[in-house]
């Protein structure tokens, strides 16, 4: 539903019942024989039926079509409401009509006294029009709801909203070409302040799995759950036996709750809240019991709302279900591959999601896949040829895609990698690339290896030749990429997106596009060279050094300031510094919303002034970093500087130098670096210290030009949200969050084409991926690597009593701490306290920051090149990857032991 919230109350009634001159147009629901959807419109209908059925649904009384309809004529409306319908007028025409229009005083009264006859509670005011909830069209979302709403103006003004989101332009979208607005009733009904809230399908709207109820649950009021923006639990209950069949309980962050009388906003969901699950098997029987009761009494499949107040069930509204589970035989397939490829190849292939640029990591939304098919099609191959690969193959086997997450496919780039010397065994590939999912020893690559003879010849000069060129030219196109990303940058802050036509954005996506793929192919070489020279360094000092050799090769590396993602955090505790010598501009950052900071800090003499000397060089350097950088839904430092705020407030409040972490960090690593070195003979010696130096210009290189790759994808992401914003003034998105759901293509040809926005696109199709995408959602996450396919119905569940987890052991040393789920950057960065074990799904270089006041890191998910790895070393952090279960099986506040030499975690004190 599209909700907005109301404003201060007003003053106490001066109606009284006997005041109501139109009381039968006024409707208490639950007393209604004989009214239907014509008088009640479909919401408060089907709300009727199940007061009367005794069902638990909060009170309320429903405006009639009747009482619409006199308002209209009584305000002369009517007949410029179907000049308008007849002229196909922009419908925010209509809209703006009713809600400036008085309303007429005998209205008034009659509205007033129905409410006194309430009780005057806090209200939800809901459209229920005629059409809404039938099993042809459900309408949800299309018509307007106003929350937490008390007093007679409010209320009145309320009553306004809801009709004239009649002509909403979601509403005119969804009923295009079906004819007239037609009538509109509203439901004025009982506020419940929920505790949980939450939907519940009486039929798997997705896998279609027969006699199955299936669950969403959320802390606080449903409209977070609706609109995406917090995390749910999800339960499976068999309809036969009302158990609990199938559970999945999520870290929980946010909610969307009443901040202040007649104000809904997201605040945090409490500490003891965040991993337990949000209703009770008990619960979940009771309201599996009261679903059954609602698709019996209506014979057919629902779409229940739901909400509970201090233990108590509410069902806020029931729909049918109007989609039918879509058919999952593509799903079912269980394989990367977009289309089915020979047996061999099918069941033999080998797929990984390790260490593939980090910005592919976790679940992708439709919008963000579609993005990395676009990037396959058009740049992968190009990335290839650029390390010197001659045949770069079919671009569509070197990727895949399973249940929302991409994969790379190993055993064909290993198979095109034979070309090059240094991968022509594939081996020095393939085991990069491989979790303990995977045993090598039975390994085959189905795809062979490369031709010999001429072909090997002509391959492997055509390599020399481009590594020769590569060699020569590295540091210069670093520079040039690195200038080139400022002009992009610069130029893009300078434009108005807004004001262009939609052919002028096609040619800025064009030339963004242009960028991205010369950002991606620049920087190949450097990651992938990095790459190169850092299993040399790990095959050298596990020959030549023994168990000295142990680790080594991650404790030999540059100066922190070379890695940018590293560099950021100390460019962060200098902001706090800077900002501490300001107490009016620390004041601002302390005490105002984060929502508020940027715009206090601009409008305030001093906090302009830090704002320009410290933030923008900070964002212009840092801005375009975020978390998931392919994917284009995450907002990026620059759209939205929060995480940096609460980051300043964390590194002010401490007081303690990021400097004084990195140079303990340094003096470790060059002394256990340089004692292992003497001890090997001067040739040797030599030869670690040449490959130690190229890993380390390389590094630099690659940290240098990553940033133009990021900042490429922040480039397309500006145009994409641009697009998605006029969908949403149009009425085609219900809002930015649905531009989620988007396929990138389908942007690209409508900035190129002449399509409408409903024709580009349709309603069914953004549905679709959505109840796909929480499909994929609701699934175990897949492995990091596996060879054939992936049945997920098959997926290990931890136990529910482990408290011993083994990983691998990536940063060294050892640590007893208290862990920190982290699940939200911006919402918990200032609960994250110093010497804390990080505990989170996966990490990338926005989390950089974060790693400077842990005690410890610990992953879901993750190898010893994966971002958390890395710079956990820089920053001498123990760090365990790759658990699995961390997040699921430690919780907020359990003492626990981080060995980063054995990769185990264990709970010793919960």
């Amino acid at each position: 539903m599209n909700t907005r919230t109301a404003s201060t109350p007003a003053p106490a009634p001066s109606g009284t019942p006997s005041d109501a001159p139109y009381r039968e147009l006024v409707t208490v629901l639950g007393h209604t024989p004989g009214a239907g959807t014509e008088t009640l419109g479909g919401k408060a209908a089907r709300l009727s039926e199940m007061i009367e059925a005794g069902l638990p649904v909060p009170p309320a009384f429903c405006l009639t079509t009747g009482l619409f309809d006199l308002f209209l004529r009584e305000t002369g409306l009517a007949a410029d409401i179907r000049a308008a319908e007849a002229r196909a007028a922009d419908p925010r025409t209509v809209r703006e009509l009713i809600t400036a229009r008085e309303m007429p005083e005998p209205l008034t009264r009659t509205i007033l006294a129905a409410y006194e006859d309430l009780g005057r509670p806090r209200v939800a005011v809901r459209s229920s029009a005629c059409r809404e909830d039938s099993a042809a069209q459900s309408f949800a979302g299309q018509h307007d709801t106003v929350l937490d709403v008390s007093g007679d103006q409010d209320l009145l003004d309320a009553v306004k909203v809801c009709w004239a989101s009649l002509w909403s332009d979601r509403a005119a979208a969804y009923r295009d070409g079906t004819g007239p607005a037609g009538s509109i009733a509203v439901v004025v009904q009982e506020m419940i302040h929920a505790d949980v809230s939450g939907v519940l399908f009486t039929v798997d709207p997705v896998g279609a799995r027969p006699n199955r109820l299936v669950v969403e649950a959320c802390c606080g009021l449903g409209e977070g759950l609706v609109s995406g923006r917090v995390s749910s639990d999800f339960f499976v209950v068999d309809d036969r036996t009302l158990e609990v069949v199938e559970e999945h309980v999520r870290y929980k962050v946010t909610k969307c709750a009443p901040l202040a009388p007649g104000r809904i906003g997201m605040t945090k969901v409490d500490a003891a809240d965040r991993n337990a699950p949000c209703l009770s098997r008990e619960q979940l029987g009771v309201l599996a019991r009261l679903a059954v009761e609602v698709r019996s009494q209506y014979g057919t499949e629902q779409d229940i709302e739901w909400a509970m107040r201090d233990g108590t069930l509410h069902l806020l509204q029931t729909r049918p279900v109007t989609t039918r589970p879509p058919d999952r035989a593509k799903d079912k397939e269980r394989s990367p591959y977009i289309s089915r490829q020979s047996d061999p190849v099918q069941h033999g292939t080998l797929w990984s999601r390790m260490d593939i640029g980090e910005i592919f990591v976790g679940l992708m939304s439709p919008l963000g896949l579609s993005f990395a098919r676009y990037y396959q099609r058009h740049v992968h191959g190009d990335c290839a040829a650029a390390l010197g690969v001659r045949d770069t193959g079919d671009v569509g086997l070197q990727m895949g895609y399973l249940q929302g997450h991409v994969y790379l496919n190993i055993s064909y780039t290993a198979y095109l990698l034979g070309q090059c010397l240094p991968t022509r065994d594939q081996r020095h590939f393939t085991r990069r690339f491989v979790s303990e999912e995977v045993d090598l020893a039975t390994y085959k690559n189905p795809f062979g290896t490369f031709p010999g003879g001429v072909e090997d010849l002509r391959s492997t000069a055509h390599w020399v030749q481009a590594t020769a060129t590569e060699m020569l030219s590295m540091k210069h196109r670093a520079e040039e990429m690195a200038g080139s990303r400022l002009y992009e940058f610069d130029r893009a802050r300078r434009l108005d997106l807004t004001r262009m036509s939609r052919r002028e954005l096609n040619a800025e996506l064009g030339r963004y596009l242009g960028f991205f793929h010369d950002a991606h192919v620049g920087y190949m070489p450097y990651y992938i060279n990095a790459f190169g020279f850092y299993g040399v360094l790990t095959e050298l000092c596990a020959k030549w050094l023994g168990a000295d050799g142990d680790n080594l090769q991650n404790r030999i590396k540059t100066d922190m300031s070379s890695l940018r993602t590293v560099a950021s955090a100390q460019e962060v505790w200098g902001m706090a510094q800077a900002a501490k010598a300001r107490p009016r501009v620390m004041e601002i950052i302390d005490g105002a919303p984060l929502d508020e900071i940027e715009a206090r800090l601009r409008q305030d003499t001093e906090g302009r002034a830090f704002w320009d000397t410290q933030v923008e060089p900070f964002l212009r350097a840092n801005g375009t970093r975020g978390r998931q950088e392919m994917e284009l839904t995450h907002p990026r430092w620059i759209d939205d500087p929060s995480y940096i705020f609460q980051m300043i407030r964390r590194y002010a409040a401490d007081g303690f130098s990021v400097d004084d972490i990195m140079g303990r960090s340094r003096a470790r690593a060059e002394g256990d670096g340089r004692a292992a070195l003497e001890k090997l003979p001067l040739p040797k010696r030599k030869v670690l210290e040449t490959v130690i130096s190229m890993y380390s210009l390389c590094s630099e290189l690659r940290e240098t030009t990553r940033m133009s790759m990021i900042t490429s994808i922040w480039l397309v992401r500006n145009i994409v949200y641009e697009v998605g914003g006029r969908l949403v003034a149009d009425g085609v998105l219900h809002s930015l969050d649905e531009v989620a759901f988007l396929d990138f293509e389908d942007v690209r040809a409508y900035l190129a084409g002449g399509a409408t926005e409903r024709e580009a696109f349709p309603r069914t199709e953004l549905d679709e991926r959505r109840r796909l995408h929480e499909y994929h959602n609701r699934l175990p996450e897949p492995p990091l690597t596996f060879v054939g396919e992936h049945d997920s119905t098959q997926a290990v569940r931890p136990t529910a009593d482990g408290t011993r987890l083994e990983g691998l052991g990536s940063s060294p040393g050892r640590i007893v701490g208290r862990a920190r789920i982290v699940e939200d950057l911006v919402w918990q960065a200032d609960e994250f306290q110093p010497g804390e074990v990080l505990v989170t799904r996966y990490t990338d270089a926005s989390w950089t920051p974060l790693f400077a006041i842990a005690g410890a890191v610990v992953t879901d998910i993750g190898s010893m090149l994966s971002h958390s790895s890395i710079v956990s070393r820089e920053f001498n952090v123990p760090s365990v990857v790759n658990t699995k279960y961390a997040t699921q099986r430690i919780n907020t506040g359990d003492m626990v032991v981080v060995d980063g030499d054995t990769g185990v975690v264990e709970v010793v004190e919960g």
